[in-house]
């Protein structure tokens, strides 16, 4: 199935059928069903990536795992693989469209879990939805104790007593448009995608013109009524909530052998899945607090993150160099080096480590933010990795750039 020319240029969001070129070899983006996958598939996923390429996953902000490092002769091995645990799709297209995430402890049977599965199906059967725009995605909320409905999607749905709430993203964030029951929701979505069709230039929401969203909101006003009140979105969560437990990856990386011992943590506590979320966190339902605080304290010893206060959780960092080709910086290095100092001097704001100006790591602002260039770094204060540096300094002054914490 795999081709050199299938090998997509940088820039493009990689799948697994059109994995895309990187520093560190080929990454391989692996979509599961509903955003989770199952304990034999976390361990294949383990195993492939330390047998295939360099051991090295990421959990992305879409709610979706890359395995690196890998070869171009060894993808139709990896893809074998993928498609014997389900998780490859029939073509390259409908494996590119079907971007939908859903809140990690929606469950089998539950309206938000049965809205996903039937937008993952239509997306993935219908050729016309393949013309959408590139990275076009739909949220689907429970509403539930780990609420994805303040993160950024082009169309988002939120589950709510009786009603589902409808919203669009817009520069300044989602805005709830409206409400409609809940087996009128997929039609509702499918309304306004096929409105995003008609649009000339297609784009992402964010960026229509305002004739094209009058257009798309006059497509899908009629099947909405007034909304309710929504009650605030609770977000990410780490550690144990209700009888699920959270654990994230620092930077969103982990190890082949990280993963395969999380498989095992998982199945000993009463788990049959993983469940990704865009917060780089994985959410596993346990048999009790006492199996999910055992399952915490094993994650904390092969290095993940189980503690809200970790610093780690407040800085975004891409791979850097050597990892990506257009990083000339050892980002998560210099990142975990902040972490270190951001604890000891109780900083407690915002840091973006960005191996270029691309700022692939994080597009919304942070308190500090460093830009890789030419082995240096950009001070960007309360800015994006886009915005004009302040100064430039070098890997090696990092210590310069949190104050001391105050005695007095």
């Amino acid at each position: 199935m795999s081709t050199a020319a299938a090998i997509l240029k940088k820039g493009w969001c990689p799948g697994a059928l059109r994995p895309m070129q990187s520093g560190d070899g080929l990454i391989v983006r692996v979509r599961p069903r509903v955003g989770r996958f199952d304990l034999d598939a976390a361990r294949m996923l383990a195993d492939a990536a330390q047998r295939l390429g360099n051991g090295h996953i990421d959990l992305t902000r879409r709610a979706n795992l890359q395995i690196r490092g890998l070869s171009d002769n060894r993808l139709d091995e990896q893809q074998a693989e993928l498609g014997r645990f389900g998780l490859l799709d029939d073509d390259a297209g409908s494996e590119a469209v079907r971007n939908v995430m859903v809140a990690p402890l929606a469950e089998r049977g539950s309206v938000a879990y049965g809205i996903a599965e039937r937008l993952e199906e239509i997306l993935a059967g219908d050729p016309r939805l393949r013309g959408l725009p590139a990275k076009f995605g739909v949220l689907v909320d429970d509403g539930g104790p780990a609420s994805i409905a303040d993160e950024r999607a082009d169309m988002a749905l939120r589950v709510a007593s009786g009603f589902v709430a409808f919203g669009i993203d817009t520069p300044h964030g989602t805005r709830w448009l409206g409400a409609c029951a809940s087996r009128d929701a997929v039609e509702l979505v499918v309304t306004a995608m096929q409105a995003v069709l008609e649009c000339v230039p297609r784009t992402r929401m964010r960026d229509l013109s305002a004739a094209a969203l009058s257009k798309l909101q006059l497509a899908v006003m009629p099947k909405l009524q007034p909304l309710p009140p929504l009650d605030p979105a609770r977000g990410r969560v780490i550690g144990m909530l209700d009888d699920a437990a959270g654990v994230a990856a620092p930077f969103g990386r982990l190890e082949a052998g990280q993963l395969r011992r999380l498989a095992d943590l998982a199945m000993m506590a009463g788990a049959r899945d993983l469940r990704l979320s865009p917060w780089r966190t994985l959410y596993m339902r346990v048999r009790d607090a006492a199996a999910g605080q055992a399952l915490l304290e094993g994650a904390r010893a092969i290095g993940l993150i189980v503690d809200e206060r970790d610093p780690l959780l407040r800085i975004e960092a891409c791979p850097g160099a050597p990892a990506c080709v257009s990083g000339t910086v050892d980002a998560r290095g210099d990142a975990r080096r902040l972490a270190r100092l951001m604890a000891e001097r109780r900083f407690g704001g915002t840091v973006h480590v960005s191996g270029c100006a691309k700022g692939c790591a994080r597009s919304a602002p942070s308190d500090l933010v460093l830009v890789g260039e030419a082995g240096r770094y950009g001070v960007v204060r309360n800015g994006t990795a886009r915005d004009a540096a302040d100064r430039t300094i070098g890997p090696s002054d990092l210590e310069l750039l949190l104050p001391e914490p105050s005695h007095g």
